[in-house]
C-alpha cells in the first residue's frame, strides 16, 4: 500500500500535522504481578475526593440510582449483538431502544426520538444542522444561555459544514437579568439578507434560569425559522415539555436519568424532534412489528443508509449507539415512574431554595432576580480564591463562572450552586457555615481571611 501511494513508511501518512500535535511514544511500565498492579491502582483509586458535599451542576447532576438499574443492565437479555443489524438475533438490544425511545419521546412531548448521540452537546449540535438541512438557511442562533461547552461543539459542527452561528445576547439588567433577550432575537430574526435557520435557547438556562420559551418560539416560526429547545430531562417533570411550547426539536444531556456523575462520561446524548422533521434525524429509529408468526418483535424503522456506504449524502456521519446508557435511563425512568420523577425535581427545587436561604443568611446573595428551579449563581467576591478554600473545608462550592465563562464580564466573582433530591440539609448548614467563616473580612486590608489575596 505504501508503494502505491509513494510513500516510504508509515509516518509519511502523517507528514501533513505539525510535529508538535502527533501522538507521542507510548511510554508504558514494566509489567508487574497482578496483586502488585491492583494495590498501586488502589492506591491511585483513593487520591478521588468522594467525601465532598457537593453542589456541582452545570450540565452534570447527581441523583439516587435504585440499586435495581445496575441489576438489570447485567442481566443476559441485553448481551446480543452491539449494532443491531440483524433483527433476528439483536431483539434484546432493539427493545432497550424501542423502550427509551417511547418514554423520552412521552417525557419531551414530541413525535419522534433517536438514541444515538454522544452526549448532550453533539446532539444540541445535531438539532442545529437539522434546521439548516430542513429549511435550506445557513444561519443559527443560539443564546448565551446556552451551555459553553454546548456552544462550542456546535461550532465546531457548523464550521466544517460553512453554516454561521451568531449568539443572541442576554438581558443586562432588571426582573429578566440573565435571560435571553427576545428584543436582541426579533432584531437579528428581521435580517432579510442573513435568513435564520434555527433558534436555540435552553430551558432551564446554563445559569439556571427558567426562560421565555414559548415567546421565543412564537419569534422563530414567524421569522420561518426553527425552534430547538435544550432541556434537562428531569426538569420535564414540573416544567412544561419542548412539545407544548411548540418546538420543532428538543435536544439535552440524558446523564442525570439514572446515569451517575463520571470525570468526562460516557454521556447519553437527546436529540427528539416532530414527525415533519424524522428524515432530518440523525442516528436510528426503532419500531414495534409482528413477525410472520404474528408475535411481538422490535425492528430497525429507519437508519439512512448513506451513513454506512454514501457518506457524502449523510445526515450525519457522526453516530454511535449508546444502548447502554439509554437503558439505564429507560430502567431508572421506569423504577421512579412518573409521580417519583416528579417528586426527585420538586423536592431538588426545594433544596435549592433552602440552599440560596442558608446562602442570603451569610451575605451571599443571588446574581439573578428571575426564577429557577433548583440551579443558580451568586455573588462572591473573590469567587476563585474561595472555591479553592471551600474545597480545602470539604465543600465543593459548585462551578467558577468567571473561569468557565470568561467572556462574560458580569458573571466574574460569581459561583454556579446546584442542589438535588440528594442533597442534605447538613450539607448546605456546613456550606453557609464554611462560606460565612471564609468572608470573614480584615478591616484593615479588606482581603478574606484564610484565602489568598
Amino acid at each position: 500500500m505504501l508503494d502505491a501511494l509513494g510513500l516510504e513508511s508509515v509516518d509519511d501518512l502523517f507528514a501533513d500535522i505539525p510535529a508538535p500535535l502527533r501522538a507521542s511514544p507510548l511510554r508504558l511500565d514494566p509489567p508487574e504481578p497482578e496483586q502488585q498492579l491492583m494495590a498501586r491502582l488502589s492506591g491511585l483509586a483513593a487520591r478521588n475526593r468522594v467525601e465532598l458535599a457537593s453542589f456541582l451542576g452545570a450540565g452534570a447532576y447527581r441523583h439516587f440510582s435504585p440499586p435495581m438499574v445496575d441489576q438489570i443492565l447485567l442481566r443476559g437479555e441485553w448481551y446480543t449483538a452491539y449494532t443491531p443489524y440483524q433483527p433476528e438475533v439483536s431483539q434484546g438490544t432493539l427493545q432497550s431502544i424501542y423502550e427509551y425511545e417511547s418514554l423520552i419521546a412521552e417525557l419531551v412531548g414530541m413525535d419522534v426520538v433517536s438514541a444515538s448521540h454522544y452526549d448532550g452537546a453533539a446532539a444540541t449540535a445535531e438539532a442545529a444542522l437539522m434546521t439548516c438541512r430542513a429549511t435550506g438557511r445557513g444561519r443559527v442562533l443560539v443564546s448565551r444561555a446556552v451551555h459553553p461547552h454546548y456552544r462550542a461543539v456546535l461550532r465546531t459542527y457548523v464550521d466544517g459544514a460553512g453554516l454561521d452561528v451568531d449568539d443572541i445576547p442576554l438581558v443586562a439588567d432588571g426582573a429578566k437579568a440573565g435571560t435571553t433577550d427576545l428584543e436582541a432575537l426579533e432584531r437579528m430574526l428581521a435580517d432579510d439578507a442573513r435568513p435564520t435557520a434555527g433558534v436555540i435557547l435552553a430551558q432551564p438556562s446554563f445559569y439556571g434560569l427558567l426562560e421565555p420559551m414559548a415567546a421565543a418560539a412564537q419569534l422563530a416560526h414567524a421569522a420561518g425559522a426553527l425552534f430547538v429547545a435544550v432541556v434537562e430531562p428531569v426538569s420535564l417533570a414540573v416544567l412544561a415539555p419542548p412539545g407544548v411550547y411548540g418546538a420543532d426539536i428538543a435536544a439535552g444531556e440524558g446523564q442525570a436519568l439514572g446515569i451517575p456523575p463520571q470525570y468526562g462520561g460516557p454521556y447519553l446524548g437527546i436529540l427528539a424532534c416532530n414527525d415533519s422533521l424524522v428524515r432530518q434525524l440523525p442516528g436510528r429509529l426503532v419500531g414495534m412489528t409482528t413477525d410472520t408468526d404474528g408475535k411481538r418483535a422490535y425492528v430497525m424503522t429507519l437508519q439512512a443508509r448513506e451513513q454506512h456506504i454514501r457518506r457524502e449524502k449523510a445526515a450525519s456521519n457522526i453516530c454511535t449507539n449508546q444502548t447502554l446508557l439509554a437503558l439505564a435511563a429507560s430502567v431508572w425512568l421506569a423504577a421512579l415512574g412518573p409521580h417519583g420523577l416528579h417528586d426527585v425535581a420538586a423536592l431538588g427545587a426545594a433544596r435549592a431554595t433552602e440552599l440560596e436561604a442558608a446562602l442570603a443568611e451569610v451575605g451571599v446573595a443571588r446574581v439573578h432576580p428571575g426564577a429557577y428551579l433548583n440551579e443558580f449563581a451568586v455573588r462572591v467576591p473573590n469567587a476563585g480564591a474561595v472555591h479553592r478554600e471551600l474545597l480545602a473545608r470539604g465543600v465543593l462550592a459548585g462551578l467558577v463562572l468567571g473561569e468557565a465563562v470568561p467572556d462574560e464580564p458580569s458573571m466574574a466573582d460569581s459561583l454556579l450552586v446546584c442542589a438535588t433530591e440528594i442533597t442534605t440539609s447538613d450539607e448546605i448548614l456546613l456550606f453557609s457555615r464554611e462560606l460565612a467563616g471564609i468572608l470573614a473580612t480584615s478591616p484593615a486590608s479588606g482581603t478574606l481571611v484564610g484565602v489568598p489575596a
